[in-house]
């Protein structure tokens, strides 16, 4: 769908603003970021919804701001009558950033 396309590339396009140092990669058969050769995000499409998976650890540090969309222990789920809003995918991915640089596995 050419709209989740430009959805997803919108959340492309931030991460990559976000941390400059990223590597794209596919993973998993989604596209993938990675930061420090670890993934930081992967995000995908599917027929009805897309999904945008930033790690468990920032799924858990943002619960309460992610009540309304479909979550598993990795994974949002959003539409684009339901996007993620730019300052709550900024700090997932802050988040797991922080993580990541204090090693945490």
């Amino acid at each position: 769908d050419p709209d989740f396309r430009t959805e997803l590339e919108r959340i492309r396009k931030l991460v990559i603003e976000l941390v400059p140092s990223v590597e794209e990669s596919m993973s998993y058969r989604m596209p993938t970021l990675k930061y420090k050769d670890r993934a930081l995000v992967y995000f995908t499409a599917s027929k009805k919804h897309m999904s945008f998976y930033p790690s468990s650890w920032a799924i858990d540090e943002f619960k309460d701001r992610l009540q309304g969309y479909k979550t598993s222990a990795h994974a949002i789920q959003f539409t684009l009558d339901k996007p993620l809003p730019t300052e709550l995918i900024e700090d997932l991915v802050l988040f797991h950033k922080r993580q990541i640089d204090e090693d945490r596995h």
